[in-house]
Protein backbone atom coordinates (compact mmCIF):
# COMPACT_ATOMS: atom_id res chain seq x y z
CA UNK A 1 0.00 0.00 0.00
CA UNK A 2 0.97 3.61 -0.08
CA UNK A 3 4.36 4.56 2.05
CA UNK A 4 2.71 7.11 3.38
CA UNK A 5 0.20 4.93 4.93
CA UNK A 6 -0.24 5.57 8.80
CA UNK A 7 -1.27 2.51 11.27
CA UNK A 8 -2.63 2.06 14.60
CA UNK A 9 -3.59 -1.01 16.47
CA UNK A 10 -6.63 0.66 18.24
CA UNK A 11 -9.38 -1.19 18.26
CA UNK A 12 -12.21 1.51 18.46
CA UNK A 13 -14.95 -1.60 19.10
CA UNK A 14 -13.02 -2.72 22.18
CA UNK A 15 -14.38 -2.27 25.93
CA UNK A 16 -12.28 -0.04 26.92
CA UNK A 17 -12.35 2.21 23.95
CA UNK A 18 -15.89 2.41 23.80
CA UNK A 19 -16.02 3.67 27.34
CA UNK A 20 -13.75 6.56 26.60
CA UNK A 21 -13.04 7.07 23.11
CA UNK A 22 -12.25 10.71 22.85
CA UNK A 23 -8.27 10.56 23.44
CA UNK A 24 -8.50 7.48 20.70
CA UNK A 25 -10.26 9.99 18.04
CA UNK A 26 -7.62 12.90 18.92
CA UNK A 27 -4.72 10.10 18.71
CA UNK A 28 -5.99 9.30 15.11
CA UNK A 29 -6.45 12.91 14.23
CA UNK A 30 -3.29 13.40 14.77
CA UNK A 31 -1.78 10.13 13.24
CA UNK A 32 -3.21 11.54 10.06
CA UNK A 33 -6.19 12.38 7.69
CA UNK A 34 -6.91 8.97 7.50
CA UNK A 35 -5.41 5.38 9.32
CA UNK A 36 -5.60 1.98 8.49
CA UNK A 37 -6.90 0.32 11.66
CA UNK A 38 -5.23 -3.33 11.98
CA UNK A 39 -7.95 -4.60 14.22
CA UNK A 40 -10.42 -3.99 12.24
CA UNK A 41 -9.14 -3.54 8.66
CA UNK A 42 -10.45 -0.58 7.96
CA UNK A 43 -9.14 2.83 7.37
CA UNK A 44 -10.00 5.44 10.00
CA UNK A 45 -11.11 8.83 8.75
CA UNK A 46 -11.05 11.26 11.88
CA UNK A 47 -10.60 14.99 10.83
CA UNK A 48 -13.88 17.10 9.89
CA UNK A 49 -13.18 18.18 6.76
CA UNK A 50 -12.52 14.74 5.92
CA UNK A 51 -15.41 12.97 7.19
CA UNK A 52 -17.80 15.91 5.88
CA UNK A 53 -16.14 15.53 2.31
CA UNK A 54 -16.37 12.48 1.94
CA UNK A 55 -20.13 11.59 3.09
CA UNK A 56 -20.85 13.86 0.08
CA UNK A 57 -19.05 12.21 -1.98
CA UNK A 58 -21.08 8.64 -2.59
CA UNK A 59 -19.67 8.28 -6.08
CA UNK A 60 -16.44 7.09 -4.31
CA UNK A 61 -17.58 6.21 -0.99
CA UNK A 62 -20.59 3.84 -1.57
CA UNK A 63 -22.73 2.51 0.76
CA UNK A 64 -24.35 0.33 -1.67
CA UNK A 65 -21.89 -2.39 -0.18
CA UNK A 66 -23.20 -2.01 3.58
CA UNK A 67 -22.43 0.64 6.04
CA UNK A 68 -20.81 -2.13 9.09
CA UNK A 69 -17.18 -2.31 9.71
CA UNK A 70 -17.89 -6.53 9.22
CA UNK A 71 -18.99 -8.68 5.39
CA UNK A 72 -21.14 -11.11 7.46
CA UNK A 73 -23.40 -7.58 8.69
CA UNK A 74 -22.84 -5.91 5.03
CA UNK A 75 -24.19 -9.01 3.05
CA UNK A 76 -27.51 -9.25 5.43
CA UNK A 77 -28.14 -5.55 5.46
CA UNK A 78 -27.32 -4.57 1.49
CA UNK A 79 -30.25 -2.71 -0.40
CA UNK A 80 -32.03 -1.10 2.80
CA UNK A 81 -32.17 2.44 2.69
CA UNK A 82 -29.13 2.93 4.79
CA UNK A 83 -27.28 -0.01 2.64
CA UNK A 84 -28.15 1.71 -0.82
CA UNK A 85 -27.16 4.73 -3.36
CA UNK A 86 -28.70 6.30 -6.02
CA UNK A 87 -30.95 5.93 -7.49
CA UNK A 88 -32.46 2.85 -5.26
CA UNK A 89 -31.57 5.00 -2.55
CA UNK A 90 -33.27 8.10 -3.68
CA UNK A 91 -36.15 5.92 -4.27
CA UNK A 92 -36.70 4.05 -0.53
CA UNK A 93 -35.61 7.40 1.02
CA UNK A 94 -38.91 9.50 -0.94
CA UNK A 95 -41.43 6.58 0.65
CA UNK A 96 -39.02 6.66 4.46
CA UNK A 97 -39.16 10.47 4.42
CA UNK A 98 -42.55 11.33 3.87
CA UNK A 99 -43.77 11.25 6.84
CA UNK A 100 -40.62 12.98 8.29
CA UNK A 101 -41.05 15.83 6.24
CA UNK A 102 -40.94 19.48 8.44
CA UNK A 103 -44.23 19.74 6.39
CA UNK A 104 -45.98 16.67 7.51
CA UNK A 105 -44.79 16.43 11.00
CA UNK A 106 -46.10 20.13 11.67
CA UNK A 107 -49.45 18.73 12.63
CA UNK A 108 -48.00 16.52 15.31
CA UNK A 109 -46.21 19.19 17.08
CA UNK A 110 -49.19 20.85 19.64
CA UNK A 111 -49.73 16.61 20.84
CA UNK A 112 -45.87 16.50 20.86
CA UNK A 113 -45.87 19.37 23.37
CA UNK A 114 -48.53 18.48 25.43
CA UNK A 115 -47.07 15.35 26.09
CA UNK A 116 -43.74 16.70 27.37
CA UNK A 117 -45.45 19.08 29.22
CA UNK A 118 -47.66 16.50 31.19
CA UNK A 119 -44.40 13.90 31.21
CA UNK A 120 -42.53 16.94 32.54
CA UNK A 121 -44.93 18.00 35.03
CA UNK A 122 -44.99 14.42 36.40
CA UNK A 123 -41.56 14.14 37.13
CA UNK A 124 -40.68 17.77 38.29
CA UNK A 125 -43.46 16.44 40.93
CA UNK A 126 -41.32 14.06 41.96
CA UNK A 127 -38.18 15.79 42.71
CA UNK A 128 -35.93 13.42 41.16
CA UNK A 129 -35.98 10.95 38.44
CA UNK A 130 -34.13 9.28 35.72
CA UNK A 131 -33.68 11.61 32.78
CA UNK A 132 -32.61 8.15 30.42
CA UNK A 133 -35.61 5.70 31.55
CA UNK A 134 -37.75 8.28 32.71
CA UNK A 135 -37.85 11.14 30.24
CA UNK A 136 -35.70 10.42 27.93
CA UNK A 137 -37.68 6.96 26.45
CA UNK A 138 -41.62 8.61 26.62
CA UNK A 139 -41.98 10.10 23.37
CA UNK A 140 -40.28 7.90 21.49
CA UNK A 141 -41.65 5.04 22.87
CA UNK A 142 -45.16 6.61 22.96
CA UNK A 143 -45.72 8.54 20.15
CA UNK A 144 -43.82 7.20 18.12
CA UNK A 145 -44.41 3.84 18.08
CA UNK A 146 -47.42 4.91 18.24
CA UNK A 147 -47.18 6.61 14.33
CA UNK A 148 -45.19 3.88 13.25
CA UNK A 149 -48.21 1.80 14.22
CA UNK A 150 -46.09 -1.58 14.78
CA UNK A 151 -48.00 -4.66 17.08
CA UNK A 152 -47.59 -4.36 20.71
CA UNK A 153 -44.97 -7.31 20.12
CA UNK A 154 -43.15 -4.88 17.87
CA UNK A 155 -43.67 -1.89 20.37
CA UNK A 156 -42.31 -3.77 23.63
CA UNK A 157 -39.51 -5.12 21.34
CA UNK A 158 -38.23 -1.67 19.81
CA UNK A 159 -35.53 -0.78 22.03
CA UNK A 160 -33.78 -4.35 22.08
CA UNK A 161 -34.19 -4.40 18.67
CA UNK A 162 -33.08 -1.34 17.89
CA UNK A 163 -30.03 -1.53 20.22
CA UNK A 164 -28.99 -4.41 18.54
CA UNK A 165 -29.08 -2.94 14.73
CA UNK A 166 -26.58 -1.02 15.80
CA UNK A 167 -24.52 -3.58 17.47
CA UNK A 168 -24.40 -5.47 13.97
CA UNK A 169 -22.68 -2.60 12.73
CA UNK A 170 -19.37 -2.78 14.44
CA UNK A 171 -16.25 -5.07 13.74
CA UNK A 172 -17.62 -8.45 14.17
CA UNK A 173 -16.54 -8.96 17.84
CA UNK A 174 -19.40 -10.96 20.21
CA UNK A 175 -21.58 -8.26 20.44
CA UNK A 176 -21.98 -7.82 16.88
CA UNK A 177 -22.78 -11.60 16.53
CA UNK A 178 -25.73 -11.43 18.96
CA UNK A 179 -26.78 -7.99 17.05
CA UNK A 180 -27.11 -9.51 13.88
CA UNK A 181 -29.01 -12.55 15.44
CA UNK A 182 -31.27 -10.32 16.49
CA UNK A 183 -31.57 -8.26 13.15
CA UNK A 184 -32.98 -11.83 11.85
CA UNK A 185 -35.71 -11.40 14.69
CA UNK A 186 -36.32 -7.58 13.16
CA UNK A 187 -36.40 -9.11 9.38
CA UNK A 188 -38.59 -11.71 10.17
CA UNK A 189 -41.16 -9.82 12.21
CA UNK A 190 -41.23 -6.76 9.42
CA UNK A 191 -41.50 -9.57 6.87
CA UNK A 192 -44.72 -10.43 9.04
CA UNK A 193 -46.10 -7.16 9.26
CA UNK A 194 -45.48 -6.57 5.49
CA UNK A 195 -47.46 -9.88 4.89
CA UNK A 196 -50.13 -10.13 6.48
CA UNK A 197 -50.79 -5.96 6.48
CA UNK A 198 -50.62 -6.10 10.53
CA UNK A 199 -49.88 -2.58 10.92
CA UNK A 200 -52.53 0.29 11.88
CA UNK A 201 -54.62 2.21 9.44
CA UNK A 202 -53.29 5.49 8.50
CA UNK A 203 -49.68 5.09 10.25
CA UNK A 204 -46.37 5.33 8.65
CA UNK A 205 -46.71 1.74 8.21
CA UNK A 206 -48.99 1.60 6.57
CA UNK A 207 -48.20 4.48 4.11
CA UNK A 208 -44.88 1.90 3.24
CA UNK A 209 -47.73 -1.05 2.42
CA UNK A 210 -49.88 1.55 0.11
CA UNK A 211 -46.70 2.33 -1.53
CA UNK A 212 -45.78 -0.81 -1.99
CA UNK A 213 -49.13 -1.28 -3.68
CA UNK A 214 -48.98 1.33 -6.04
CA UNK A 215 -45.58 -0.44 -7.33
CA UNK A 216 -43.43 2.30 -5.85
CA UNK A 217 -41.48 -0.08 -3.88
CA UNK A 218 -41.37 -3.60 -3.58
CA UNK A 219 -42.85 -5.54 -1.19
CA UNK A 220 -39.58 -6.97 0.45
CA UNK A 221 -38.35 -2.94 0.54
CA UNK A 222 -41.17 -2.36 2.66
CA UNK A 223 -40.02 -5.00 4.74
CA UNK A 224 -36.71 -2.54 4.83
CA UNK A 225 -38.17 0.68 5.67
CA UNK A 226 -40.40 -0.47 8.48
CA UNK A 227 -36.81 -1.86 9.74
CA UNK A 228 -35.41 1.76 9.34
CA UNK A 229 -38.28 3.23 11.15
CA UNK A 230 -38.06 0.51 14.07
CA UNK A 231 -33.89 0.89 14.73
CA UNK A 232 -32.55 4.33 13.94
CA UNK A 233 -35.52 6.39 15.21
CA UNK A 234 -35.22 5.15 19.01
CA UNK A 235 -31.28 5.21 20.71
CA UNK A 236 -30.56 8.17 18.69
CA UNK A 237 -33.20 10.89 20.18
CA UNK A 238 -32.83 9.09 23.98
CA UNK A 239 -29.45 9.11 23.96
CA UNK A 240 -29.15 12.87 22.94
CA UNK A 241 -32.39 13.62 25.18
CA UNK A 242 -30.31 12.12 27.99
CA UNK A 243 -27.12 13.68 27.67
CA UNK A 244 -28.30 17.03 27.11
CA UNK A 245 -29.76 16.95 30.72
CA UNK A 246 -26.71 15.46 31.89
CA UNK A 247 -24.71 18.49 30.40
CA UNK A 248 -27.24 20.40 32.09
CA UNK A 249 -26.40 19.23 35.26
CA UNK A 250 -22.49 18.97 34.83
CA UNK A 251 -23.11 23.29 33.40
CA UNK A 252 -25.67 24.88 35.76
CA UNK A 253 -24.73 28.28 34.03
CA UNK A 254 -25.64 26.70 30.36
CA UNK A 255 -29.10 25.95 31.85
CA UNK A 256 -29.21 29.17 33.29
CA UNK A 257 -28.44 30.93 30.15
CA UNK A 258 -30.85 28.85 28.31
CA UNK A 259 -33.39 30.01 31.00
CA UNK A 260 -32.79 33.46 30.44
CA UNK A 261 -32.79 33.50 26.82
CA UNK A 262 -35.08 30.34 25.15
CA UNK A 263 -33.84 31.22 21.89
CA UNK A 264 -30.92 29.29 22.52
CA UNK A 265 -32.66 26.30 22.53
CA UNK A 266 -31.31 25.01 19.07
CA UNK A 267 -28.03 26.37 19.60
CA UNK A 268 -28.28 24.05 22.99
CA UNK A 269 -30.15 20.39 20.82
CA UNK A 270 -26.92 21.59 18.33
CA UNK A 271 -24.69 21.58 21.08
CA UNK A 272 -25.51 18.64 22.91
CA UNK A 273 -25.48 16.32 19.58
CA UNK A 274 -22.21 17.72 18.54
CA UNK A 275 -20.36 16.85 21.82
CA UNK A 276 -22.08 13.65 22.73
CA UNK A 277 -22.68 12.28 19.20
CA UNK A 278 -25.29 9.34 19.99
CA UNK A 279 -23.82 7.29 16.66
CA UNK A 280 -20.26 7.25 16.83
CA UNK A 281 -19.72 6.39 12.96
CA UNK A 282 -20.52 3.98 9.89
CA UNK A 283 -18.60 2.61 7.20
CA UNK A 284 -18.26 3.17 3.54
CA UNK A 285 -16.69 0.79 0.85
CA UNK A 286 -14.16 2.89 -1.45
CA UNK A 287 -15.01 2.07 -5.20
CA UNK A 288 -12.16 3.91 -7.08
CA UNK A 289 -8.60 4.78 -5.30
CA UNK A 290 -8.64 8.22 -3.66
CA UNK A 291 -6.06 10.05 -1.81
CA UNK A 292 -6.93 12.24 1.23
CA UNK A 293 -4.09 14.69 1.54
CA UNK A 294 -1.01 12.30 1.01
CA UNK A 295 -3.13 9.12 1.86
CA UNK A 296 -4.30 6.38 -0.95
CA UNK A 297 -7.40 4.40 0.14
CA UNK A 298 -7.61 1.62 -2.75
CA UNK A 299 -10.12 0.87 -4.43
CA UNK A 300 -12.60 -1.92 -2.22
CA UNK A 301 -10.95 -1.08 1.11
CA UNK A 302 -13.53 -0.20 3.33
CA UNK A 303 -13.13 3.52 5.35
CA UNK A 304 -14.82 4.39 9.06
CA UNK A 305 -16.08 7.62 9.15
CA UNK A 306 -16.15 8.66 12.65
CA UNK A 307 -18.66 11.43 13.34
CA UNK A 308 -17.40 11.51 16.95
CA UNK A 309 -14.49 12.26 16.13
CA UNK A 310 -15.17 14.76 13.62
CA UNK A 311 -17.45 16.59 15.91
CA UNK A 312 -14.43 17.08 18.25
CA UNK A 313 -11.77 17.72 16.08
CA UNK A 314 -9.78 20.92 17.37
CA UNK A 315 -9.39 21.79 13.46
CA UNK A 316 -12.56 22.82 13.22
CA UNK A 317 -14.03 24.08 16.70
CA UNK A 318 -12.36 26.01 18.89
CA UNK A 319 -12.16 24.48 22.99
CA UNK A 320 -14.12 21.65 21.69
CA UNK A 321 -14.15 19.49 24.70
CA UNK A 322 -16.25 22.72 26.30
CA UNK A 323 -20.05 22.87 26.34
CA UNK A 324 -21.15 25.75 24.96
CA UNK A 325 -24.78 26.21 23.95
CA UNK A 326 -23.75 29.72 22.01
CA UNK A 327 -21.42 28.11 19.87
CA UNK A 328 -22.37 28.24 16.43
CA UNK A 329 -22.43 24.32 16.10
CA UNK A 330 -25.40 23.98 13.39
CA UNK A 331 -22.99 22.30 11.07
CA UNK A 332 -22.25 19.44 13.55
CA UNK A 333 -22.09 15.86 11.33
CA UNK A 334 -24.25 14.21 14.57
CA UNK A 335 -26.69 14.04 11.95
CA UNK A 336 -24.26 12.46 9.08
CA UNK A 337 -24.46 14.41 6.08
CA UNK A 338 -24.36 14.33 2.42
CA UNK A 339 -27.91 12.06 0.88
CA UNK A 340 -27.48 9.90 3.81
CA UNK A 341 -28.48 12.88 6.27
CA UNK A 342 -30.80 11.36 9.21
CA UNK A 343 -34.55 11.06 8.01
CA UNK A 344 -35.58 11.44 11.27
CA UNK A 345 -33.55 14.03 12.52
CA UNK A 346 -36.52 16.95 12.40
CA UNK A 347 -38.90 14.69 14.17
CA UNK A 348 -35.98 14.21 17.13
CA UNK A 349 -35.54 18.20 17.11
CA UNK A 350 -39.36 18.71 17.91
CA UNK A 351 -38.59 16.07 20.96
CA UNK A 352 -35.72 16.64 22.36
CA UNK A 353 -37.52 20.91 21.94
CA UNK A 354 -40.70 20.18 23.80
CA UNK A 355 -38.94 18.49 26.37
CA UNK A 356 -36.51 21.10 26.80
CA UNK A 357 -39.56 23.47 26.29
CA UNK A 358 -41.40 21.91 29.48
CA UNK A 359 -38.36 22.01 31.57
CA UNK A 360 -37.13 25.56 30.81
CA UNK A 361 -40.67 26.66 32.40
CA UNK A 362 -40.73 24.57 35.96
CA UNK A 363 -36.52 23.56 36.24
CA UNK A 364 -34.21 25.77 38.03
CA UNK A 365 -31.58 23.33 38.24
CA UNK A 366 -30.51 20.12 37.82
CA UNK A 367 -27.78 17.87 39.81
CA UNK A 368 -26.69 14.72 39.53
CA UNK A 369 -28.45 12.17 42.63
CA UNK A 370 -26.53 9.36 41.82
CA UNK A 371 -23.85 6.94 39.66
CA UNK A 372 -24.22 8.07 35.51
CA UNK A 373 -23.84 4.69 33.57
CA UNK A 374 -23.45 4.40 30.25
CA UNK A 375 -24.66 2.42 27.64
CA UNK A 376 -22.90 -0.32 25.71
CA UNK A 377 -22.83 -0.85 22.41
CA UNK A 378 -20.65 -1.50 19.31
CA UNK A 379 -21.68 2.03 17.22
CA UNK A 380 -23.79 4.07 19.68
CA UNK A 381 -22.40 6.15 22.29
CA UNK A 382 -24.71 7.00 24.98
CA UNK A 383 -26.32 7.27 28.33
CA UNK A 384 -28.12 4.27 30.32
CA UNK A 385 -29.13 5.99 33.56
CA UNK A 386 -28.65 9.89 34.46
CA UNK A 387 -30.27 9.96 38.14
CA UNK A 388 -31.40 13.64 38.70
CA UNK A 389 -32.54 15.75 41.03
CA UNK A 390 -34.18 19.09 40.06
CA UNK A 391 -35.17 22.55 41.86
Amino acid sequence: MDAARQTSDIDLYSEAVRNDPYPHYRKLRDAGAAVWLDRTGVWAISRYKDVRESLRNAEVFSSAQGVAASGQVNEVVRGTTLCSDDPLHRKLRAVLQAPLTPAALAPLKGRIDAAAQAKVEELVSRGTFDAATDLARYLPLTIVTELVGLSEEGRERMLEWAAAGFDSLGAFNERAARGLAKVGEIIEYAGRCVAERAVKPGSWGAKVLEAADRGEITPQEGVGILIDYIVPSLDTTIFATAAMLWLFSRHPDQWEALRSDPSLATGALNETIRLESPITGFTRCVTREHTIEDVVLPAGSRALMLYASANRDERKWLDPERFDIRRPAGDHLGFGSGTHMCAGQHLARIEMRALLGALIRRVNRFELDGEVRRAENNVLRGLASVPIRVH
